[in-house]
Order: structure tokens, then C-alpha cells, then sequence
């Protein structure tokens, strides 16, 4: 196209995505792409989560909105070529058989309360240093050595980087309204397990850091 029009009508440099017009992109490009792209994905889940969480019970449990399968054992002293699974249509059921359904449901199922929340489950950096110490058998880190790990496996950019959502995702994310970052469990079980093994103590972390080394994280996974 730019060959065809001239580089005086191109638009590759206006555009957020333009993979499919670009033929070279620098490295800030790229970021850019990566940064904008995470943001949108980001509000996306926060709009489908809070959507899910308005909705009324009638309308959450409608089978218009979603599906739910409850199993139950059916024993048929039939014939062998009985289907193994059989779908029973909601609208056919009766009164009678929807209020069974709906007391047998209740004894089963777990209760799910809908509340509206963000970074449920993610971990500030002293609480990763707090469970990893809880887990960890005659060796400890503290948070300067948490600093120095999330730094030499690259899980995370430093503050202040240019592209701040470039984190391992299985991680760590980054809290783009409170500016920082939170982690994952899989973090804590990755640390525990990574101190537990290896033979570099503190200083040697350290100096790998200072070095501008890094670690692999698939060469000390579980």
C-alpha cells in the first residue's frame, strides 16, 4: 500500500494497532502496542465482571444466560445401548419435578455470594516474603533478596519503565490504579521451591543483579 500511495499517505505512525500496516516497528511501537493492549484487556475483564455482578438472580440462573449441569446417577436396567448421558429439557419439566430439582440443588451446591472486588487473591511483596518464610525449612528472604529475585527472573519491569504491563503474567500483574504490582501464588510456590534447591545464597544474588544477569524461570521449576 505504501508502495502504491507513497510514504506521504501512510498511517502506519497514527495508529495504536497497526500491525497489519506497518512494515517496520521500533521498539517503542512495539511496546506502545503491548501497553495498550493489555489496558484494553484489562478493562474488558473489569467490564465483564462487573456486568456478571449486577445481574439479578432470575436473570444469572436463566438458562438464556447460562448454562448449569447437575449430575445425577440414573441406573437403567434397560438394554446396553441406553444412552450413557441423557439431556433433559428444562422447559418440559413440571412444577412438581422443577421444585424436586430445585431442593436437590440447594443440598448440593455451594453457596456463591456475587461481590464486586479487585486483586482478590494477589499478594503485596511482603506478604510474598511472609508466606515464602512460612514455607521455607532453615532459609529465609527478606524484602530487599524479593527484590533482587523478581529482578534477576524478569518477572516483572523496574518502576518507572515505559512498558509497566510487561510482567510474567503466571506472577506477577501490574495495578495500573495504584500504580504497582501484585503477585500470584504461583510466585510463592516458585520461590519456595527455587530457595529451597539452589546452592546461590544472598550476596551471589546480588551480584548476579548488579551484574545485569538473569535467570530462567523453566530451568527451576518444580
Amino acid at each position: 500500500m505504501i508502495e502504491f500511495f507513497g510514504s506521504s499517505y501512510s498511517i502506519n505512525e497514527a495508529l495504536v494497532y497497526s500491525l497489519q500496516f506497518s512494515q517496520i516497528r521500533s521498539q517503542q511501537q512495539e511496546q506502545a502496542n503491548r501497553s495498550a493492549l493489555s489496558k484494553d484487556l484489562s478493562e474488558i475483564v473489569a467490564f465483564v465482571q462487573k456486568y456478571r455482578n449486577t445481574l439479578d438472580d432470575d436473570t444469572y440462573n436463566s438458562i438464556e444466560y447460562s448454562i448449569k449441569l447437575i449430575q445425577i446417577p440414573k441406573i437403567s436396567n434397560t438394554n446396553r445401548a441406553d444412552a450413557a448421558i441423557e439431556f433433559v429439557k428444562w422447559d418440559a419439566f413440571s412444577d412438581e419435578d422443577i421444585a424436586a430439582y430445585e431442593k436437590l440443588n440447594v443440598i448440593i451446591k455451594d453457596k456463591t455470594i456475587k461481590i464486586e472486588a479487585v486483586n482478590v487473591g494477589k499478594l503485596k511483596p511482603s506478604e510474598v516474603v511472609r508466606k515464602v518464610n512460612e514455607l521455607l525449612s532453615g532459609k529465609s528472604i527478606t524484602q530487599s533478596l524479593h527484590t533482587t529475585l523478581y529482578k534477576v527472573f524478569a518477572v516483572r519491569p523496574a518502576k518507572g519503565s515505559e512498558d509497566p504491563f510487561n510482567t510474567q503474567a503466571e506472577f506477577c500483574l501490574y495495578d495500573e490504579l495504584h500504580d504497582d504490582y501484585v503477585y500470584q501464588d504461583a510466585w510463592v510456590s516458585f520461590l519456595t521451591h527455587f530457595m529451597q534447591i539452589t546452592d546461590l545464597d544472598a550476596p551471589q544474588l546480588r551480584q548476579k543483579e548488579r551484574n545485569g544477569e538473569q535467570l530462567v524461570v523453566d530451568e527451576h521449576r518444580v
